[in-house]
């Protein structure tokens, strides 16, 4: 929860708070090493969930062109331009 959440120090506070309030919660020594964790890490755990929950994080390629079509059975189609876009995506160092 408080990693998806990514809880500043006063969300945190509130939230451990109330863990060790309820039934069955924690402690407030585990509160306490929970809360220096998250101080300490809180950067790194933040970066990999974001660099794990993205399904292409780059993009590697991209081409594109604009065509004219010169012949076809209608001609109300003719000269109508066509935009043609071919992106490459990829993960890095992939």
């Amino acid at each position: 929860s408080i990693a998806s959440a990514d809880m500043d120090l006063n969300q945190l506070e509130a939230f451990l708070t109330a863990q060790t309030k309820k039934q069955g919660g924690i402690t407030s020594d585990q509160a306490a090493v929970i809360a220096k964790f998250w101080k300490n890490h809180r950067t790194q755990i933040h970066e990999s969930l974001i660099s794990q929950s993205r399904w292409d994080n780059g993009l590697r390629n991209m081409n594109w062109r604009v065509d004219l079509k010169a012949q076809l059975r209608h001609m109300d189609q003719i000269n109508t331009p066509v935009a043609i876009v071919e992106m490459e995506l990829g993960k890095n160092g992939q």
